[in-house]
């Protein structure tokens, strides 16, 4: 269906009206100008892309940028390079390698998506429908997927696509109210040919030429039809609405040193956020600042500075408590040596308390071994 622009009842806007954008000049720039990505088949390769790489970069990708997922992705598939491999995995393994990649519910559905698939013999579903049924599986996934690994013509509108679908339409209205109508404007430019190859284009278009700030208009396949640059609206689109502020929540962790070097943690319940990762111990984040009880008794000693951290909806502000134990104390307790790898297994929140914690109980000298 076509979508109506703003000028197409004014005659009077007919003359000098922007072209319409050609998905085979973006194609063309595409074959020139593509990124060089470990999940990505280059433009005109022979071999069709792998579903198990193109799905797990896209999982990893979401609220992700590229180059922060270019190591995690290269570590899963150097340990687990095919979906049965992953699925074969335990929770554990896979939560500390997702440490700090954020967003951990995802791990947990890669986990599921990956078990589901193994199960049906290793084949991922072909069509948006079908993938849209995999546990975690959303409907940008579920589009990504279709089109990159399968070259099915669905329509992938990341934010990189709804920053060039609303300068490209010169679409005012703000995000995310404009969400609908930003993807019913991809939607019409969605080629039958080379979906797969589009779907990275236009992505691409959005992360290298057509960013945020300063974008390349000069270099842009699309500046011609580009009614944003036609209007002078280009740093101003696209538009979006004010954010509520973020709402604080406080809380608490605790950091014991045992003698031996081994510090207490723990394995969070699987449901929640941080959900399966491992942590330190501590009470729930509320919003009224009281403390959680200590693990056990000892000789806790809390610090003057607190750890600060943001998540999706809320800020967070730990409070660190640290305390020095001899090896007798709590010893059904989860005492691990503290290493680089065990810091590298925990969220990134759990990394600061730990690293602010070494600071006060081992201000010099290597970690005890």
């Amino acid at each position: 269906m076509r979508i109506p622009l703003p000028e197409d009842d004014d005659p009077r806007r007919s003359e000098g009206r922007p072209s319409t954008p050609d998905p085979a000049a973006l194609l063309a720039w595409y074959d020139r100008s593509a990124r060089r990505l470990p999940w990505r088949t280059p433009p005109g390769a022979a071999e069709r892309p792998d579903p198990y790489r193109v799905w797990l970069s896209e999982v990893m990708l979401q609220q992700t940028t590229v180059e922060a997922v270019r190591g995690y992705f290269a570590a899963f598939t150097a340990r687990w390079p095919r979906v049965e491999d992953l699925a074969a995995a335990e929770d554990a393994a896979v939560m500390a390698e997702w440490a700090g990649l954020g967003y951990y519910a995802r791990a947990r559905n890669l986990l599921a998506c990956a078990r589901v698939v193994a199960g049906a013999g290793g084949r991922f579903p072909e069509d948006e429908a079908g993938l849209a049924r995999l546990p975690g599986v959303g409907p940008y996934t579920a589009a990504a997927v279709a089109a990159i690994a399968f070259d099915r013509p669905a329509t992938v509108v990341d934010g990189n696509v709804e920053r060039v679908m609303a300068r490209l339409f010169a679409v005012e209205t703000p995000l995310p109210a404009a969400k609908a109508e930003l993807r019913a404007l991809a939607a019409t430019l969605t080629p039958a040919a080379r979906p797969g190859d589009y779907a990275q284009a236009v992505m691409d278009l959005g992360a290298t030429i057509c960013t945020p700030r300063k974008p390349a208009c000069a270099l842009c396949p699309w500046s011609a039809p580009c009614r944003a640059r036609a209007r002078g609206l280009v740093a101003e689109l696209p538009r979006r609405a004010e954010k509520a502020p973020k709402p604080l929540r406080r809380g608490a962790v605790y950091v014991g040193l045992r003698e031996d070097g081994a510090i207490l943690v723990e394995t969070r319940a699987a449901a929640g956020l941080l959900g399966g990762m491992l942590g330190l111990p501590g009470g729930a984040w509320t919003g009224n600042g009281e403390a959680a009880a200590p693990p056990f008794a000892a000789g806790w000693r809390e610090l003057s500075a607190e750890v600060r951290h943001t998540f999706t909806h809320f800020h967070l502000a730990l409070r660190v408590s640290v305390a020095r134990v001899p090896r007798t104390a709590a010893p059904a307790a989860d005492w691990r040596p503290w290493t680089p790898e065990l810091e590298r297994a925990m969220p990134t929140v759990m990394r600061k308390a730990l690293r602010l914690a070494r600071k006060d109980l081992l201000p010099t000298g290597p970690l005890p071994r």
